[in-house]
């Protein structure tokens, strides 16, 4: 019989391990740590980049500030990181084959992003100079609640233990936040639909690396088995990619024109999202040549792409609070 433990730990036998077994389990927690590590580190750089990035990129463009665009980026990563780790969860349990798994961190990413969105109703609010009750009768207030509550069905779904269901909430959230990110007069709905692919393909790519990661992590004293979840995700992450391609390529050129991809603060970003994700993609190469070797230090490239994807998050959640760079391409049109 075979019990498992609450934290990110191998399924183990009651008993004494034996010295050699006992020596594995220790080296799996320490590249478990290693990985919560990069991701802490990630997330924590993330975030900074995140108060930052919005006012250093709009220097000189002579843009309005967005009222507490830090705080809303935040807040926006939040979300953006909660679909990530739940999504990622339910395709990498799919991907990660017979063995050893860890602790399901879903829940808690669902009452995040909760948390995330009603604090943007909180924020929302406070902008506007309006009680919260009226603040639920706007556009955004009404979108903000229904992906608050998306995420606390989610939640549910794993509390009566039914995570199977969970998607069809989280489709609801994606769907709010597609509308919520393109409010602007040309062409909503493209937008929205593009949207609309577009998050749960980084937020599979992302969350999906990540509990690759997890799991390699607790099976790291069999290589073939620990190489065989990094092969498997991996291909299943060529899809994501591609999608990703597409749609951000598309969004990019409705939303920006280009004569303001240096004179905007949306521009700007984008060329640094773009030579982030560039990064990403030579380290995801690099990571798939050592493991074609079979060598097990194809993590430590991939570790490395976890947390770039992790400013990539940050700089997505910055560009939704940017200005429109429509309103820059115009005023050099008048001068």
């Amino acid at each position: 019989m075979y019990v498992t433990s609450g934290d990110d730990h191998d399924v183990t036998s009651p008993g004494a391990l034996a010295p050699g077994r006992a020596a594995r389990r220790r080296a799996a927690r320490r590249a478990a740590r290693r990985t919560a590590a990069v991701v802490l580190a990630g997330v924590l750089g993330a975030l900074v980049l995140a108060l930052l990035a919005g006012r250093f990129a709009a220097r000189g463009t002579g843009e309005l500030r967005v009222p507490a665009a830090g705080t809303t980026t935040v807040l926006r990563t939040v979300v953006f990181t909660a679909l990530a780790v739940h999504l990622g969860e339910l395709a990498g349990r799919r991907l990660a084959g017979p063995g050893a798994r860890p602790r399901d961190w879903s829940l808690y990413a669902a009452l995040a992003g909760a948390a995330g969105a009603a604090g943007q109703i909180a924020v929302l609010a406070s902008v506007s100079d309006i009680d919260l009750v009226t603040a639920y009768g706007t556009r955004d207030g009404r979108l903000l609640l229904l992906m608050a509550n998306g995420f606390l069905a989610a939640a549910a779904c794993i509390g009566l233990r039914r995570p199977g269901l969970a998607p069809l909430p989280l489709l609801l959230v994606i769907g709010a936040e597609a509308q919520r990110a393109h409010p602007e007069q040309y062409t909503p709905l493209i937008g929205a639909a593009l949207t609309f692919v577009h998050l749960p393909a980084s937020a599979l790519w992302t969350g999906g690396l990540l509990y690759a990661l997890r799991v390699m992590a607790l099976r790291r004293a069999d290589r073939r088995a620990a190489l065989d979840v990094l092969g498997r995700y991996a291909r299943f992450a060529l899809w994501p990619l591609v999608l990703l391609a597409l749609t951000g390529t598309a969004s990019a050129l409705r939303k920006l024109p280009p004569d303001v991809v240096l004179d905007s603060a949306y521009g700007r970003l984008l060329l640094l999202k773009l030579a982030l994700v560039a990064a990403v993609c030579a380290l995801a190469l690099t990571a798939r040549h050592r493991m074609r070797r079979g060598r097990l230090d194809a993590q430590l490239p991939a570790r490395v792409e976890l947390a770039l994807l992790a400013v990539v998050t940050v700089v997505s959640a910055v560009l939704t609070v940017v200005p429109d760079p429509h309103w820059v391409s115009t005023r050099l049109g008048i001068r």
